[in-house]
C-alpha cells in the first residue's frame, strides 16, 4: 500500500516521504494512529503544497535564527557563584542557569540549544556553543565569577 507519511516514524521514513508499506502495518499502525495517510492523487497534490509551505517557514526560522546569533556573537555573559579553594564552584553551572542569565538580557534562549557537554564547576572565562538551529551555530562569552 502506497502511504504518505504525516510525521516522522523511526526506523521507516520522515515526514512527507512516499513509501510502500505493507497492508497490515498501514491499516493497523500507521493510519489508526494518524501518521500517515493513504497516497492518492489529492494527499499527493496536498503533499506537494504542504512541502511548499514548510520550506519557506523553514526559511524564515534559518533566517531569524541568523539574525540571533548575529545579536549573541557579541554577547559577555557574567555569573556569579560562590568560589572555593583553587578556583572551584560550590556547586555547578548548567545550561538552565545560562539560559536564564539570557532571559535577564532579555533573550528568550531554549536550555536545549546551549550546547554544554558538563556542568560547568571550575571559575572563569569559557566559550559556549547556541545551537539556534540546524544550519546555525554562534558562541557566546560566559565569564563566572566570585560572588563575594
Amino acid at each position: 500500500m502506497k502511504i504518505i507519511l504525516r510525521e516522522d516514524v523511526p526506523k521507516l521514513g520522515k515526514s512527507g516521504e512516499l513509501l510502500n508499506v505493507k497492508d497490515g502495518f498501514a491499516r493497523n499502525y500507521l493510519l489508526p494512529k494518524k501518521l500517515a495517510v493513504i497516497a492518492n492523487a489529492s494527499n499527493i497534490r496536498q503533499l506537494e503544497h504542504d512541502k511548499a509551505v514548510i520550506a519557506l517557514h523553514q526559511y524564515k526560522v534559518k533566517n531569524s535564527a541568523e539574525a540571533l546569533a548575529g545579536q549573541l556573537s557579541n554577547l559577555n555573559l557574567q555569573i556569579a557563584r560562590k568560589v572555593g579553594e583553587q578556583g572551584r564552584l560550590y556547586g555547578s553551572v548548567t545550561s538552565l542557569d545560562i539560559s536564564d542569565a539570557l532571559a535577564a538580557k532579555g533573550f528568550e534562549i531554549e536550555r536545549r540549544t546551549i550546547h554544554l557537554p558538563e556542568p560547568i564547576k571550575m571559575a572563569g572565562t569559557f566559550d559556549i556553543e547556541l545551537r539556534l538551529h540546524k544550519d546555525v551555530h554562534t558562541q557566546i562569552k560566559l565569564e563566572i565569577v566570585d560572588e563575594a
